[in-house]
Parts: C-alpha cells; structure tokens; sequence
C-alpha cells in the first residue's frame, strides 16, 4: 500500500501514513490534536483545516489521503483551542516567576518529568514562556528493574539509594547538556527548574527515603513541595538556581498527576471526567470540578515497549500503527525506515487486528491456523509462526521474506496484564465513585503515547472504557504540560498545591473485589 507524507503548520510536524487514512488520522499521529466533538463524522465540522497544494478548506475528518499535503491548522479546529507542542498541551501562560525587568532570551528554566522508564526535559524562556527545545531519554534506573516495586526493593540501603540518585542526575544533567547544545544557551543562564513524577521518582531525586513506599500502608515520606538549591542536587545548571518539586498526592500517586490535572484544568470541568495516564505506573483521575478522586495501577511497562520482545520507543523504524487491509495487514512506520520494532500504539493496534481476524480468542491465545477465521486468508496463514517453541505473528517481513518483527505469546500476556491493570483500576474508581462507564462524559488519555494510539483498539482490547468516541481526547504528555505551567506562574504553582491536597486517593488494591475484577479484565 502506498504511503504519503503529510507536513503540518504551523508545527513544523511532517509524518508518512498510509493512503486511505484521513487527514483527522494523520493529524492525530503526529500529535496535533483537533476539535471533533461529532467522532468524526463530518457533522460538527469543527476540523476545518486549509490544504495545498490545492490551496482549499476541507474538513479533516472527511478527507482521504491520496497525495503528500502540506496542511495548516488554524487554533479554531484545535481541541480547546489549545496548540500541541511535543508531548503535550501547549497554552500560554503569563510568566510570573521573575522580577520585573527580565528580557526575553535572557534568562532560563527547565521543566522535567522524571518517569519511571522516560525522562522528559524542556527548556524555556522563563521571560516570555516560549518553549526552546525539547529532549528525552530513557531512565537509566531501568537496569534495577522496569518498575517502582523494583527499584524500592533494590534502595533498601542508603549505599543504593543514593546510586540510584546518581543515575538520575546523570540523566537530566545529560539532557541538560543536550539542551544546551542545541540552542548554544549557557547552562549557567538556566535560573529555575521544575520537577514532577510519581512519589518514588521524586522521592529518589530529592534523596528521601523510599523503603516505607514498598510495605503496607506505603506512606510517602513526604507529599509536600520541596525547594532545594540545584548545587545541592549537582545539577548542572546556575548553581543557586532553584529546583521545585511538586506537591504528591499519595505513596504512589504522584506529582506527575497533580501536573497532568492541572494541564486539563480538570479542576474547573463541569462534565465528568476520567484522565487517564498510561504509563509504566496507570495514574487515574476521576471527577469535575465539586470532587475529585485518584487511583494508581501497576500497569508496567510493557505499553511503553519495554518487556516486548521487539518492542521499542516511537522511534524510526517503530511500527506505530497496524490495520487490516485487502485480507492481510499493513503498517505504518515511523520515519523513512523499514520496519524493525514496535512501539506502544502499534502494540495496542497489532493485539485488536488480532483479535479482529481471529488470531487471538477471548483469553489471549495465538489460535493454531486450521481453528481460525485465518484459514481462508493464506496471507494471513503465514504470518503465524513458531518462534523459541512458542506461537507467534509476523507484523513485518524483510525484503527477502524472513520476519523482521512479530509479536508472541508472551508479548500478547504482557499486554493483557497491562491492559487489565488499567482497565480494572478504572473499573473500581467509578465503582468507588457510584458511577457506571457512560455516565464519564469526557476521558483525557495522557502518557508517553497519548496522543498515538487509536480509540477503537484502546476500546476493542478493553484497555478503556466502551464508551461513544468522540467522548474520549488525547492530551499527550500533560504531565510536562502542566510542569512547563508551574515552571512559569506562581498561580499555577499555588493550584497545583490545591488539587494536591483536594484530590482524595483510592487504594484500589484493598478494595474487597480488586482480585476478581483484575481477572476478569484480563479477557479480551
């Protein structure tokens, strides 16, 4: 199937998607989100968006792709209005955080999301608020474990607490120096920085203790804001700069939610609403603007691409997205590359064509092809395969037909335990709340891969709710947002403290139902 190569402006964004997709499709795969309240439909016709080289308004969600385009997005046809930079929501904010008489390109800040298995810098003009530049980078704490149970196991002593510190450090210092490089700012220029994660990810950074996050009740040290010099923390930026790390709100709801709140100003929604941040640990927020409520679930990082036998970051070469066509699958890749690895929307749209053409059954099983819907499709016939004595399905040959990547059982296991963590928290928050799954108006789905993934197959593998599609947004990485926000504005900084504390947390994994309600999810 031929593809095409779509360029988006004003963001510089330029993708390659498969003909047939609409332009509402591509726009969401290069993580530009528009207004499309109808589902796409055409009914709203709030995706206008102008094309060339044909020079002419057409609406997003009803034009076929056929041709590379150049397309413009006016800020009418965005979601809130609000432009996508990066990861994330991107909307102005009146810097407040300097004395009057700061000039722009003058002075600087850093905002920086600490996850468990991606760190994510950017840096700021703190004068006028512009975004700089942006880099990220796997936690090197990974090689103690992929998750936080992991790594508070290893830091039971002060010896290994602090090694782990140092990895950190090493990596916003190495993100740092990768900014600064870009842009040809002197780190010495960069006056404020801003820090946000999960309680154990800050806990580390900051050197507190962690030991009590891994036994019962699993109490933080402290939920509380901390402002620390940056030559206390050796990082390597002006020497009395300051670092502020955010307000937490429990032992494992951290201050990446208070900052991915903030960003959807879930705070003010009159609709109820689910935001729902997919990443190695599953934050949940749930609630408008009278209360709110929280929940975290150990999805791991298998969404993310880790624990995946081919499974990768949204690099070049990731498949990141997977349909069915002409009775065998395509792919999308990202960049000018053939197809090497996966990364998390792929993964999430390989499992529902899976399941879609019967490959999979209910509980995960690679079905044997002679008991398939697969057995009249012979190009669907040679994709399953045997890989290690285990059953498994070619998602992308090489040129000279050997598999160049596949998913395998244990790959589809991964997914099923990630998704069912998810799935099953959200099940006993509005359990929780006395809500049912379509009384949730709205469902913001932030993380690494918010943006990317497909609403159908998030829904077709029971990884969110089964609610209308047009009730579910893609926010990206607000939780950088939101750090980029408290970097700039003192009211932003004090409102993260509110919804800190007016948050109130769920231990989902002590309510009476959690185990059978974590199987159940584990079904497709």
């Amino acid at each position: 199937m031929r593809h095409f190569t779509i360029t988006f402006q004003p963001d510089g964004k330029r993708i390659s998607i498969h003909a047939g997709s609409t332009l509402l499709e591509a726009a969401h795969t290069a993580g530009i989100i528009l207004n499309s309240a109808c589902g796409g439909t055409g009914a709203c016709r709030k995706c206008a968006v102008l094309i060339s080289p044909e020079n002419k308004q057409v609406l997003a969600c009803q034009h076929t792709i056929d041709s590379d385009l150049t397309v413009t997005v006016p800020a009418t046809s965005r979601l809130f209005e609000l432009k996508i930079l990066e990861h994330g929501i991107d909307r102005y904010i009146e810097p407040t955080m300097l004395e009057p008489g700061g000039a722009a390109g003058t002075v600087f800040g850093l905002a920086v999301d600490i996850g468990t298995t991606t760190v994510v810098a950017k840096l700021v003009d703190l004068a006028d608020g512009r975004l700089i530049a942006t880099e990220c980078d796997f936690n090197p704490q990974t090689v103690y474990g992929d998750d936080v149970v992991s790594r508070i196991t290893f830091a039971q002593t002060d010896e290994h607490l602090i090694e782990l510190q140092r990895m950190i450090t090493e990596c916003v210092n190495k993100l740092i120096a990768q900014l600064c490089k870009k842009t040809g700012i002197d780190p010495n220029r960069i006056y404020e920085m801003t820090a946000v994660g999960n309680t154990t990810m800050t806990h580390i950074f900051l050197h507190l203790p962690i030991i009590q996050l891994g036994q019962a009740p699993y109490k933080a040290y402290s939920l509380d804001a901390h402002d620390v010099p940056a030559k206390k923390l050796n990082i390597r930026i002006n020497p009395k700069a300051n670092i502020h790390t955010v307000e937490n709100i429990a032992g494992f709801v951290g201050s990446d939610t208070v900052a991915a709140a903030l960003a959807v100003d879930i705070n003010l929604a009159e609709q109820l609403t689910l935001l729902v941040d997919i990443g190695t640990n599953g934050e949940l927020v749930c609630g408008d603007k009278d209360k709110l409520f929280a929940a975290s679930c150990a999805a791991g990082p298998a969404l993310e691409g880790a624990r995946i036998s081919r499974g990768s970051r949204a690099v070049d070469g990731a498949i990141e997205a997977v349909f069915i066509n002409e009775g065998d699958i395509d792919v999308d890749v990202i960049g000018d590359s053939s197809p090497a690895s996966i990364c998390g929307s792929g993964l999430i749209d390989a499992v529902a064509v899976m399941l879609d053409l019967g490959i999979l059954d209910s509980t995960g099983r690679i079905v044997d092809p002679a008991s398939s819907k697969s057995e009249s499709r012979p190009a669907i016939t040679r994709r399953i395969i045997r890989e290690n004595d285990q059953p498994a399905f070619v998602l992308a040959f090489t040129d000279d037909g050997r598999p160049a990547v596949i998913l395998t059982q244990q790959d589809i296991r991964e997914v099923q335990l990630a998704k069912a963590a998810i799935a099953a928290g959200i099940q006993l928050l509005l359990r929780k709340m006395t809500i049912k799954e379509n009384d949730l108006q709205r469902i913001l789905l932030a993380g690494a891969f918010g943006n990317y993934i497909r609403r159908s197959s998030a829904m077709r593998i029971g990884l969110l709710p089964d609610v209308p599609e047009e009730r579910i947004h893609f926010v990206g990485n607000a939780a950088s947002s939101g750090a980029r926000m408290i970097l700039l504005n003192r009211t932003a900084r004090e409102l993260a403290g509110h919804l800190a504390r007016k948050i109130q947390y769920v231990e989902i994994a002590h309510e009476p139902d959690f185990m059978n309600i974590y199987t159940n999810s584990m079904i497709f």
